[in-house]
């Protein structure tokens, strides 16, 4: 018989999203919870993976759209501080599900300094719990739910959650974030 110290981790995680799937609710992540994998092209078009990263750790951000007030606001905060968090051993990385021409259009106009990654098939972001039905002036919609999480990626490329933090404000958001990382 093997040994899979992970396994127990993984079946819950699979478990929880089956549940809200049910329920027709978005998977949500938690810390300890196996980090969901994915490639997905850059505002050049270059294919980024989760896996990319082996051996570091990564904050990936979800953001509803480019070039919008609170996402410019989230997105200019993580660009500028994205030198704190490379210092302090974090690669930044910002997913919507914008195409790729918008992302460079944005990364071009702020001129952004981090990786932003287009999702417009919205899987991955089903997968980290940040798609799905929220509250926007006080209308029930469904839509990307503004979300971070850091993952401590292993040598094998597999990542473990080590925060998951749902329904984020765009200000503000990486001040406190840095805060609790001690960025």
């Amino acid at each position: 018989m093997v040994n899979l110290p992970w396994a127990g981790t993984v079946l819950a995680s699979l478990a929880r999203i089956v549940g809200r799937m049910a329920t027709n609710a978005p998977a949500r992540l938690s810390a300890g919870d196996t980090a969901p994998t994915f490639t997905l092209p850059d505002a050049q078009g270059n294919e980024v993976s989760l896996s990319t990263f082996a051996g570091g750790r990564v904050v990936v951000y979800f953001y509803p759209a480019a070039m919008t007030p609170g996402c410019t606001t989230e997105a200019i905060d993580f660009s500028s501080s994205l030198p704190a968090f490379r210092e302090a051993g974090y690669e930044v990385l910002g997913i919507s599900p914008d195409p790729v021409e918008r992302l460079a259009r944005f990364t071009d106009k702020e001129q952004l300094g981090l990786t932003l990654l287009a999702n417009p098939e919205r899987d991955v972001l089903l997968a980290y719990g940040a798609y799905g039905e929220k509250t926007l002036y006080g209308k029930s919609i469904e839509g990307v739910i503004r979300s971070t999480f850091v993952v401590d990626v292993a040598e094998d490329g597999t990542g473990t959650i080590t925060s998951a933090q749902y329904n984020v404000k765009a200000t503000g958001h990486v001040d406190r974030l840095r805060r609790e990382l001690d960025v």
